[in-house]
């Protein structure tokens, strides 16, 4: 049986509202059990709101040998003081609290997988935690440095060649080996975790017009192509003209995309999926997916968010749970 961690990530967001919402969507206690790391008062607070009709039981860290499928294991992480709409101190400390915990539950669970609500990078910062955002965390906790974040839905898979850096930094982090090393994961991702063998991926450009032969940078014709052609893989193509790629629908040709930086393929993937896209942290040790958006810090606290995208990185954590278990059994 598949076991589903959630995370409260900041308890000042809408994170603990959409796990509630998406649990009783989820409540099935033939199919999965359910683990949700949170605390206490955080969770009776959101209740108020988000009305769960499952039911559940609060546990300490130490009975976690207490899990059952026939309710939903609230692992209290001890009262926190809510600031609904502020990152604080405490909402940082307490969304690392979280993954710290879901890591290692996961890690001795093949059947299992961490489902992250949003966290502020603020907040982090706040309370001393020194990284850019949870799929790093997550990388660090698993002791690996070949991973890559990826965008899941229906429409359109697409993964970054770099991650949360400013723009002006991208041009100097690209090279040869970081793109080669960037298709790599993405291809093994694709047969491991997708069942998607011998990917037709595309590659994108950095520069306007990917960089006109030169004209307008430099990237493509010293880096990006010399990468390509050094795969030696028909399916891995590219450097493609960004805008022209999406505007003329290019992508539906294609298994998946790599991306240069974050906004490049994030703000394609969330004009065809918003509320349906889900992040996935490929190359890890476990399965880790959260929804496509932030804390949404404006509307926390006044039961309006909505849970669809945290629906779809559950439904996707499990259909890579799956996945991979095929492989295994290989």
């Amino acid at each position: 049986m598949k076991t589903l961690i959630f995370t409260c990530g900041d308890i000042n967001g809408i994170g603990t509202e959409i796990i509630i919402k998406s649990i009783n969507k989820l409540f099935n206690p033939q199919k999965r059990k359910i683990v949700f790391l949170c605390p206490a008062n955080v969770f009776e607070k959101n209740a108020s709101i988000a009305n769960p009709k499952f039911p559940f039981k609060f546990l300490k860290r130490e009975n976690l040998d207490s899990l059952s499928s026939s309710y939903v294991s609230i692992i209290d992480l001890c009262n926190a003081k809510l600031d609904f709409g502020r990152a604080t101190k405490v909402s940082g400390k307490v969304s690392a609290e979280a993954i710290e915990l879901s890591y290692h539950l996961a890690k001795e669970n093949e059947f299992a997988a961490v489902i992250t609500a949003p966290i502020s990078k603020i907040a982090f910062e706040l309370a001393g935690i020194n990284f850019p955002g949870q799929t790093e965390y997550y990388a660090n906790l698993s002791n690996v440095n070949r991973f890559m974040m990826l965008f899941l839905s229906r429409k359109l898979i697409c993964g970054l060649a770099t991650i949360h850096i400013e723009h002006k930094s991208v041009s100097e982090k690209l090279s040869k080996e970081l793109l080669k090393e960037k298709v790599s994961i993405l291809s093994e991702s694709l047969e491991k975790d997708i069942r998607k063998t011998n990917a037709r991926i595309a590659v994108l450009g950095l520069n306007p017009h990917a960089g006109e032969v030169g004209r307008i940078g430099k990237e493509e014709i010293e880096i990006i192509f010399p990468a390509i052609k050094e795969i030696k893989n028909r399916s891995i193509t590219g450097p493609y003209v960004p805008d022209a790629f999406f505007g003329t629908k290019q992508y539906r040709d294609f298994d998946a995309v790599l991306g240069m930086y974050h906004d490049q393929v994030l703000i394609p993937f969330k004009m065809l999926n918003f509320e349906r896209g889900v992040n996935f942290s490929a190359g890890l040790k476990i399965v880790r997916t959260s929804p496509d958006h932030g804390t949404a810090y404006d509307i926390s606290g006044l039961g309006v968010a909505k849970p669809t995208s945290l629906i779809e990185a559950a439904l996707w954590a499990e259909k890579i749970i799956t996945n991979r278990s095929k492989n295994n059994a290989c």
